[in-house]
């Protein structure tokens, strides 16, 4: 059984992802495996917040090249937890 701190890896800090904090938007790296309730009951529980919805997506790794030798970045999922108009926002999120 997974427990909520292995279902959320960690935040996604990026422009975009700091645009949809105004609509208390927030993006998260989670487990390949968790799926939407897992992610849902997960956030509510570390960060105390009420979660209205959640889209995940798989987020497929880029191609790199290191000199002649080529591989991928690793793949990983995605998840944007939107919380309840009455919900307090994530205090991880506050200062940046």
């Amino acid at each position: 059984m997974k427990t909520s701190y292995d279902v959320v890896i960690r935040p996604v800090i990026t422009e975009t992802s700091m645009m949809g904090m105004s609509d208390k938007k927030y993006t998260f790296e989670v487990h390949r495996t968790a799926n939407k309730t897992e992610v849902k009951d997960a956030i509510e529980s570390i960060f105390g917040v009420k979660v209205e919805s959640v889209n995940t997506m798989n987020v497929k790794g880029k191609k790199k090249r290191m000199g002649k030798h080529e591989g991928f970045r690793r793949s990983w999922k995605k998840a944007i937890v939107k919380l309840t108009a009455d919900s307090k926002e994530i205090e991880f999120f506050e200062g940046m």
